[in-house]
């Protein structure tokens, strides 16, 4: 009896997991968003850990036989992980390719470049997450692609062109909520007999998003106008979705300490804008602060485009974009 029922646990699970479709992703956020799509089905693979940089990440044996045995890659596109191209053709050549950053709905921004930022007005609307495109034409995604080098850890240098894609397009809770429908709709279409729970999944996860972002509106809505610094210009599609947009960043090169006369037209920045806040991120140069900080008046946070200290799976993109929101209002509120 012991016996048949341990081969029942095992009948049962394997038929739980067995059918699913193997599917490989880049980061985390678009690991979590499949994750979500399926659960109750099975379970995606991640490619690139949380803490590294996916402009220029090594893969592991494990992580390449992964993506060679998957069904489906769900991944950004060349705009985040541009090296990312073509080890999805040679190793991944008969899966299905979906390339967010080219899914009907996206919005899409442009780059922003020199060293203070233009406020810009983003005609959108935070609670439209219903799969239509009322945002912007956005049929051009691949010249722009084709111009970019950038990833969540890794930005435009001071030299990099005007109008290329941000590749940040998951900061912005709406583009993650048409990524729900696209993934869903993808996997449906490779795996039917599950196309119903993949569907009923995704409208779940868009309308739990819908009232994150009503509530982060309204928790958000006092801080628009209140200046703030960034460390690298990774959160241009938060900013503008919320409407509290950077003022500078102190790097838009991943790495590369900024010059002296950098530092120099951002401490004027700084004092021109009255910038209330500095945000860090976790690989942040403390000295670079203090050198844009000489009367100790700046608050700090610190920010993380990926979700490096989340838990992966399903609940990361929701307590990422939760994340983020926390920092903004800890930096930015008056006291």
């Amino acid at each position: 009896m012991r016996w048949l029922l341990c081969a029942s646990a095992v009948l049962l699970s394997s038929g739980a997991w067995a059918d699913a479709p193997r599917v490989a992703t880049d980061i985390a956020p678009v690991h979590a968003l499949v994750s979500i799509v399926m659960d109750g089905v099975g379970s995606p693979d991640l490619t690139i850990p949380p803490g590294a940089t996916p402009h220029s990440y090594a893969m592991r044996p494990s992580e390449a036989r992964a993506l060679a045995g998957a069904d489906l890659v769900v991944w950004v596109g060349p705009a985040l992980t541009p090296w990312l191209n073509e080890p999805i053709e040679t190793l991944a050549g008969g899966a299905v390719h979906l390339t967010l950053q080219d899914s009907a709905g996206t919005e899409v921004l442009e780059n922003r470049s020199g060293v203070a930022f233009e406020a810009h007005e983003h005609a959108h609307d935070a609670h439209d997450m219903d799969g239509h495109d009322d945002h912007a034409d956005h049929d051009d995604h691949a010249d722009h692609a084709a111009d970019s080098d950038h990833d969540a850890h890794t930005d435009h240098d001071d030299h990099a062109a005007e109008g290329g894609m941000d590749p940040h397009m998951w900061l912005d809770p709406v583009n993650a909520s048409f990524w729900l429908g696209t993934i869903a709709e993808a996997l449906a279409q490779i795996d039917p007999d599950h196309g119903d729970t993949y569907r009923a999944n995704a409208a779940k996860g868009q309308a739990d998003l819908a009232a994150l972002t009503a509530t982060l509106e309204t928790e958000l809505a006092p801080l628009q106008g209140r200046p703030f610094v960034v460390f690298h210009d990774a959160y241009h599609y938060f900013e503008a979705r919320f409407g509290t947009e950077a003022s500078a960043a102190i790097s838009l090169s991943d790495g590369a300490a900024p010059s002296a006369a950098r530092l120099t037209e951002l401490r004027h920045v700084i004092e021109d804008a009255n910038a209330v806040c500095i945000f860090t991120e976790p690989q942040f140069n403390p000295g670079l602060v203090a050198a844009l900080d000489g009367d100790g008046r700046l608050k700090t946070a610190a920010l993380d485009p990926l979700g490096a200290g989340l838990t992966l799976g399903a609940t990361l993109y929701p307590e990422l974009i939760q994340s983020l929101a926390a920092s903004f209002v800890d930096c930015l509120s008056d006291g």
